[in-house]
């Protein structure tokens, strides 16, 4: 049987447990994956020693579970000790490292199935759609990532006054990009831009929108051309990311539904959140949307304003708890 999520682990309890204890991390360079490694060590109450995996050639095309060696595979600096109290990864490429390292006699923590036996691993953290289980298996329904009540709090201070004059109720746009198995190109813009300026028109609402790395030069020129002349703030990408604030102080949250990561740190927050539904398809992805619609607590954008009764789902803390359970930290 898989971990449960233990319903006694408060959102915003506070973590002292671990303190002193140093989590090396170890990711791709990939926001989503490094994010749910790093927030999953902070919230355990780990001091993180972040290192990316860089790959030597060929083995950069070569899916990590083929590769013959992790030494051949990896540059020599990513796996050269110190090695802390424990490894924290996140991806397969990170699930070949740990494997390697284990030896080292740190115990080691691998979120996303790791391809590999979850024997080789301590606890390996996975998401419903995985159907992986076992004593080591720990069962997350959301992606792991560093939103927290206090964080979330810091971040409302900062940027209310930024936001203070922006029509209320406030809606925060969240957008991805296309990543093999989505499509966001400037066609899909326009109509997602169109849905959006609807929205500001007939629901009076204040609008801020924020890109991501994978949203291309095109379609933030279709988003700002569109909603900017109608008052939204729109993040030109330059200067400080309004990310954290725009989750703190949105009355609902519209957020592309390509990106796990990105749903899960949108509803870590009270606010209502509407998934925009992007062309294409992904098994993986949308097993997680329609569990999240399935619980209520994300809806289906269709350009108007909804709002409904929420409150804020993050299994963070409860991935870190089973961490400081299963290690005895």
């Amino acid at each position: 049987m898989p971990l449960l999520i233990p319903d006694s682990v408060a959102s915003d309890m506070p973590v002292t447990v671990g303190s002193g204890k140093r989590a090396v991390v170890f990711t791709a360079s990939l926001a989503g994956l490094q994010s749910q490694a790093i927030g999953l060590a902070e919230a355990a109450g780990f001091q993180v020693d972040s290192r990316i995996v860089q790959f030597q050639r060929p083995w950069s095309v070569i899916a990590p579970r083929l590769w013959p060696s992790v030494r051949r595979a990896v540059a020599p600096e990513v796996l050269a000790p110190p090695f802390g109290h424990v490894l924290i990864g996140c991806g397969g490429a990170a699930a070949r490292v740990l494997a390697e390292l284990r030896h080292t006699e740190r115990p080691a923590v691998i979120i996303q199935n790791p391809r590999l036996d979850p024997a080789r691993f301590d606890l390996v953290i996975v998401g419903p759609h995985d159907r992986l289980a076992g004593r080591n298996v720990f069962v997350a329904r959301t992606a792991l990532h560093g939103v927290t009540g206090a964080r979330l709090d810091c971040a409302a201070r900062h940027f209310g006054p930024r936001f203070a004059g922006l029509p209320r109720p406030l809606v925060a746009v969240l957008v991805g990009g296309s990543n093999g198995r989505y499509r966001l190109d400037r066609a899909v813009a326009q109509s997602l831009a169109s849905e959006l300026a609807a929205m500001m028109r007939r629901d009076r609402v204040g609008l801020v929108v924020t890109p991501s790395r994978r949203t291309s030069l095109e379609v933030r020129a279709v988003l700002a051309e569109t909603l900017a002349p109608l008052g939204a703030m729109i993040w030109d990408m330059d200067g400080e990311n309004p990310y954290f604030g725009m989750l703190a102080l949105a009355d609902a949250i519209v957020v592309t539904a390509d990106s796990v990561s990105m749903v899960s740190e949108a509803v870590a927050t009270a606010a209502p959140v509407l998934l925009a539904r992007l062309p294409g398809r992904s098994s993986r992805i949308g097993l997680f949307m329609d569990e999240m619609i399935k619980l209520g607590r994300v809806r289906e954008f269709t350009g108007r304003l909804v709002t409904w009764d929420t409150s804020p789902l993050n299994d963070t803390l409860a991935a870190a708890s089973a961490v400081r359970q299963r290690l005895g930290f």
